[in-house]
């Protein structure tokens, strides 16, 4: 037996059993004997949810053996990977054939089927979440089969299951549309929060992919509009390695670090090192391959909460979320991410059938301000009929989601027909999805 937690450390489970099988053979065999059992089982990629939607219960499977490319076709862009497969992986394999992801988050440590189970996402007000570029999936369900499920192959389940909690099965293999090989150009600027929203929509209509930073007690903004070049006619310039250094390791990760260690220790720090780190960043523009620029490390560990807001309302719920940040007596340290995302059709999607604008806040794990911010800002986002990140800490219940999800009773009936002895359960599928 061991102790799992996740990135974040602030889920835990004391006493699990952890397995490694080393093919899809040995997983199913796990999984019947749990569900004969009675036992409950959770595949586990890096741990980078912060909500407990991965938290095993009884057993821990690591598919990290069940990983790599299977097939892929450059003419179509159609490939083929097994479940455990870590988008950093991935990215890199697709880059030596010649392709990319469509759109990707702002970390790649996560497994393929965690990110699209949990419903992950980047920024672009043309471009839907991971889940979006899914075009086949195998499950492997509590009794031990696998069944694969297309727009063509029992197209009832793959509407569902693409983003699918984990509540389903085990994603075994995923298929993706990819496309060729592209750049990013990356304009990096600061701004006044007042000036970028009043302007939010000239920027996130006018860019691929746009997001925006606010830092809390002050006034100023970092904005990243990324622009998509093709490859190879498009000359890449990437950030040098002393500007990649200063920027990326020292002021995003080492000061950020010092800044929230030195904010637990002594809070009137916070707001004069906000000050520091707001006009610290100087603009920079470079271009590389997409997924160099989507993606960057975070080596600081936080705890996040994300609300999907419908767009309209997104500049306004930022704005109440400044409001009450300025009111209240809180030191934030991290800065508020803002980003943008088309709709799509996936039932569990937060961008079912509505474009949104996504705002995330984050804290240290330890902060003694975090349930007083979170909970201020669940009010704000929960009034405007936010959808929160199954990933990302919140407090709603399966009542609290029906009138969010219209087809979450499908998805339920699903998961009764898939999983009839909750062998993939846990207790925040319970909290979410009911008994």
């Amino acid at each position: 037996m061991a102790e799992w937690q996740n990135w974040a450390g602030n889920q835990r489970n004391d006493a699990v059993e952890v397995l490694v099988p080393r093919d899809e053979e040995e997983l199913a065999a796990v999984v019947v004997a749990a569900t004969e059992g009675g036992r409950r089982v959770k595949p586990i990629g890096a741990g980078h949810s912060f909500t407990a939607i991965g938290s095993p219960v009884d057993i821990q499977v690591s598919l990290d053996r069940i990983s790599g490319i299977v097939r892929a076709d450059a003419t179509t862009g159609l490939v083929t990977v097994r479940g455990g497969t870590r988008l950093k992986v991935l990215n890199r394999a697709l880059e030596a054939l010649g392709l990319s992801m469509t759109n990707l988050g702002d970390i790649e440590e996560q497994s393929i089927s965690g990110a699209i189970s949990t419903g992950t996402h980047g920024t672009g007000a043309r471009f839907g979440g991971l889940a979006t570029q899914v075009r086949g999936l195998r499950l492997l369900l509590a009794d031990g089969s696998v069944v694969s499920c297309s727009p063509a192959e029992n197209p009832e389940i793959f509407d569902l299951a693409r983003v699918g909690l984990g509540a389903l099965g085990i994603i075994v293999e995923v298929t993706l549309q990819t496309e060729p090989l592209f750049a990013l150009h990356a304009r990096e600027g600061n701004g006044e929060l007042a000036e970028v929203m009043a302007s939010f929509e000239e920027h996130a209509s006018g860019t691929d992919h746009f997001e925006l930073y606010w830092f809390p007690h002050t006034t100023r903004v970092l904005t990243k509009h990324n622009t998509r070049r093709p490859l190879p006619e498009t000359p890449l310039s990437p950030v040098g390695r002393v500007r990649g250094w200063f920027d990326d390791e020292l002021l995003s990760n080492q000061a950020l670090g010092a800044t929230v260690g030195l904010g637990l220790r002594v809070p009137g720090l916070v707001r004069p090192l906000a000050r520091f780190a707001a006009s610290a960043l100087s603009p920079r523009e470079f271009t590389d391959i997409s997924y160099r620029v989507f993606t960057s490390q975070r080596k600081v560990r936080f705890v996040e909460s994300e609300y999907a807001v419908p767009r309209a309302a997104g500049m306004e719920v930022l704005g109440e979320l400044q409001r009450a940040v300025e009111a209240s007596s809180w030191n934030i340290s991290f800065p508020v991410e803002v980003r943008v995302a088309a709709a799509d059709d996936i039932p569990l999607s937060t961008g079912f059938e509505r474009e949104n604008v996504y705002i995330a806040i984050h804290t240290a794990p330890t902060s003694p301000w975090r349930a007083d911010y979170f909970a201020a800002f669940e009010r704000i986002a929960t009034e405007a009929g936010g959808r929160p990140h199954w990933g990302k800490m919140h407090t709603l219940s399966a009542s609290d989601l029906a009138s969010r999800y219209p087809r979450l009773d499908d998805f339920i009936t699903l998961r009764d027909k898939l999983d009839p002895t909750r062998t993939f359960t846990n207790p925040y599928l319970t909290q979410v999805l009911g008994s």
